[in-house]
């Protein structure tokens, strides 16, 4: 990982104004939002927020029971979000949290009246689309009691960009039975770096369920969300599929802490480094009983690049359970071989392979988004070989 240094990126001076209609934007930059999960029609959404470079220009609810409002504006209505606002994310945890802090340019907001199933997922996109703009941005998101909902963020860069860099931070609130899915899909650049800060919290029988997935080249990216499961029989999982071309270093990681009894934390990660670097972290905290937590991380290496994994599991009560499972290895030969048996040639037999282990089958996503990833896969597939 390299340092670096924020006074490359220009963090002021670059706003759109508001974007009423999503399907008016330059056909490149929707091909690149596409790929990230977001539709500009905006159907069979429950909202949309898109935010390009350092002011959101488009931002609304589709149906009601959820309320979807750019952070600035949150933090007006809401008196500052007491008790929500950087609650769970350190604003001095390093330089990049206190410059989000200092200068913040947008982020969104999204909350569920308790009791609403949102059916639809909401969407938000997080664009640079200026060379070496800096992007900082905070987002709230709270899911009240006995609700649901589903987002589905996508952070993009335009595609001829030269360089960008996109400060983020997160915080997360699941009530008492309620239900978070979150899928991040990045589709970011050779030249961006990407600083996200996340932290949530998980009440009682709540469940947050986070879906990543990376599988386009980035310049210096580093990740380690954080959630607590505070209420009795809270339930979180991470998913993550993670592609490393060459020139990419990407430290990625996800934290539980089992804090409350009943509690279950799993953490599954797939990796491929094709030439690229991947540090591939996992920690499960298991601090009250009864408490089961499963933590695993496998990865290739195609064609070179480093995999790094680091499981970490800590147990501070009797009777805790908790394991992990970390393999890095290489396609096995006899797979390839029993595939070209059955009439693939070896291109298609490796290609098979690959898809099945970056299998996002595991994380329920919708069909419209699954298509799209597996689509992203078979793009990203002709770099890997």
């Amino acid at each position: 990982m390299e340092k670096i240094d924020l006074h490359d990126f220009r963090f002021s001076g670059s706003t759109l104004g508001e974007i009423p209609d999503l399907r008016t934007l330059d056909p490149a930059d929707k091909a690149e939002m596409l790929m990230s999960g977001v539709d500009v029609e905006e159907r069979q959404r429950a909202g949309t927020y898109l935010q390009v470079d350092h002011g959101s220009v488009h931002c609304k609810s589709l149906q009601p029971g959820v309320e979807i409002l750019d952070i600035k504006e949150a933090l007006k209505k809401y008196d500052g979000l007491p008790g929500h606002f950087w609650t769970q994310v350190d604003k001095d945890k390093d330089e990049f949290t206190r410059a989000a802090a200092e200068n913040l340019h947008g982020g969104y907001f999204v909350r569920t009246e308790k009791g609403a199933k949102i059916t639809e997922p909401v969407q938000s996109c997080l664009f640079l689309k200026s060379d070496m703009v800096g992007q900082n941005v905070h987002n709230v998101v709270i899911v009240e009691d006995d609700s649901e909902l589903h987002i589905i963020t996508g952070c993009s860069v335009a595609h001829d960009s030269k360089g960008a860099a996109h400060l983020g931070i997160s915080e997360f609130f699941v009530g008492k039975n309620a239900k978070l899915t979150f899928t991040m899909i990045h589709n970011w650049a050779d030249s961006t770096v990407v600083r996200p800060r996340t932290g949530g919290v998980v009440e009682e029988g709540g469940a947050f369920i986070n879906n990543y997935v990376l599988l386009k080249p980035v310049k210096d990216l580093q990740s380690y969300p954080a959630i607590r499961l505070n209420g009795r029989g809270a339930v979180a999982r991470f998913n993550s599929v993670i592609v490393a071309p060459k020139g990419s270093y990407v430290d990625s990681g996800s934290r539980i802490e089992l804090n409350a009894p009943d509690t279950r934390g799993e953490v599954i990660a797939r990796t491929i480094a094709s030439g690229g670097t991947i540090v591939s972290r996992g920690f499960i905290g298991g601090n009250s009983v009864p408490a089961k937590g499963h933590l695993e991380c496998k990865g290739l290496i195609l064609g070179g690049g480093v995999i790094h994994a680091v499981p970490e599991l800590m147990g501070t009560m009797d009777g805790v359970e908790l394991s992990h499972e970390a393999a890095v290895g290489k396609i096995d030969q006899e797979e390839i071989e029993y595939l070209m048996a059955r009439g693939l040639d070896e291109d298609e037999a490796t290609s098979t392979i690959v898809r099945g282990f970056l299998n996002v089958d595991i994380m329920g996503l919708p069909k419209e988004l699954h298509d799209v990833i597996e689509k992203t896969i078979a793009e990203s597939q002709k770099d890997m070989f």
